[in-house]
């Protein structure tokens, strides 16, 4: 029998009459003849009861312990969908992530899935049961609890999806699917239909909340074909895969953005004092990301080189600069506030050039001025004043016509 994998998504899993719609979403699939798995997050009314006791308690809580206490949030949530599942006349049962097979490994600070022995899943698909995974955790070799961090939930699903090998990755949220762009904000954005891995990558890479990179990524290496689609009403959604066979004419699929970017720029009195080298793997050594570079070498004026960084790395990456100045070899550092991304995202732009400086020049009809640019086959990025975010993103999005749905014309 086929079998899907369902990620719930925490904004709809917020109270008792919301987890019994889900309850009878997941019913409905397993009598349409299919073997259904959900994965489930952590109940986020249940965190701000719960977390705030540790700092009580301990100053500095076991890494081990705040692991375990960070998973037992999931395990909650998906024994209640089980309950609600059973009252209803389903038959359901919840695992743990160990109790899934999942196991665990810790690579440079982060925790990752290294394998899925899913023997146990299995046995309680064919015996009749929808198997609730709590998510984002797994165990170790010295067999610990580990939470998988940001984005944890949607890869343990795509993890799950891809070792039973089932026909796609269902992820339930507020929305109907994906949008061309984020419909609070953009007036017009419009339900896509399909979109591809790397389009989708990129736009959760560029700010898009839809859903997280590593999921996306974990699907494209497994050819994993995912959808979005709303938890609370009947739709087709968003299909995500390796090609779209609809709206393969669309140039530009989606737009993204993202508020509070500051640009930092260091200068130098010659070139032969700048590094590019050194620079960035001081600043990645003590966790900073740095986003789109521009570097500046002309005859006669000091290098520079700029670049921008999200709000809440300003602080340590000015503590690093200060403290590096001297190893580093720059004359002076500078700074920006008050700035943001605006993003296209489009496998059609490949084929199809001339679309940044179509982009250039509706900004610049606009007025808004564009402070950095970077590229890459897919996609175009630009930073603007963030007081021009919300404009320059509804501009972009009437530019390139996202609002009409055009298929295979």
């Amino acid at each position: 029998m086929p079998s899907i994998v369902v990620k719930i998504d925490s904004s709809t899993f917020t109270s008792p009459e919301k987890i019994e719609q889900i309850a009878d979403r997941l019913i409905e699939q397993k009598n349409s003849g299919v073997q259904v798995i959900a994965v489930v997050p952590g109940l986020e009314n249940f965190d701000d009861f719960l977390f705030p006791f540790s700092p009580i308690l301990s100053d500095n809580p076991s890494s081990r312990e705040s692991h375990v206490l960070e998973a037992i949030n999931a395990q909650i949530g998906s024994s209640l969908l089980v309950i609600a599942i059973n009252k209803k006349g389903g038959q359901a049962v919840s695992l743990h992530g160990w109790q899934a097979g999942i196991e665990a490994v810790e690579t440079d600070g982060n925790v990752l899935i290294g394998s899925i022995h899913h023997e146990r899943v299995t046995e309680h698909l064919d015996n009749g049961k929808i198997v609730i995974i709590a998510g984002s955790q797994g165990i170790n070799h010295q067999n610990d609890t580990l939470v998988f961090g940001d984005g944890g939930t949607e890869t343990t699903a795509v993890a799950i999806g891809a070792a039973v090998g089932a026909q796609h990755v269902e992820f339930l949220t507020v929305q109907a699917g994906v949008y061309t762009a984020d419909p609070t904000g953009v007036e017009r954005a419009r339900l896509l239909h399909q979109i591809t891995y790397d389009e989708m990558l990129e736009l959760a890479h560029l700010g898009s909340t839809f859903i997280h990179p590593r999921a996306v990524e974990l699907a494209k290496i497994y050819e994993m074909p995912l959808i979005m689609r709303s938890g609370t009403e009947n739709g087709e959604g968003t299909l995500i895969k390796g090609e779209v066979d609809m709206e393969k004419n669309l140039i530009v699929r989606g737009i993204a953005y993202e508020a509070d970017i500051i640009r930092l720029t260091v200068g130098y009195d010659s070139y032969e004092q700048s590094s590019l080298s050194a620079i960035f793997t001081k600043l990645s050594e003590n966790g900073i990301n740095v986003d789109i570079i521009v570097q500046a070498v002309i005859d006669g004026v000091k290098p520079t080189v700029s670049f921008s960084i999200a709000k809440e790395d300003f602080a340590e990456s000015i503590k690093v600069l200060e403290k590096s100045k001297p190893e580093l070899g720059f004359s002076f550092a500078d700074f920006e506030v008050g700035l943001a991304k605006v993003s296209i995202v489009g496998a059609g732009m490949v084929s199809n050039p001339g679309v940044a400086a179509r982009m250039f020049d509706r900004l610049r009809k606009e007025n808004i001025q564009v402070k950095m640019v970077s590229t890459s086959e897919i996609k175009v990025s630009v930073v603007v004043p963030q007081e021009d975010m919300m404009r320059a993103a509804n501009s972009l999005h009437d530019e390139f016509n996202l609002a009409e749905e055009l298929i295979n014309k």
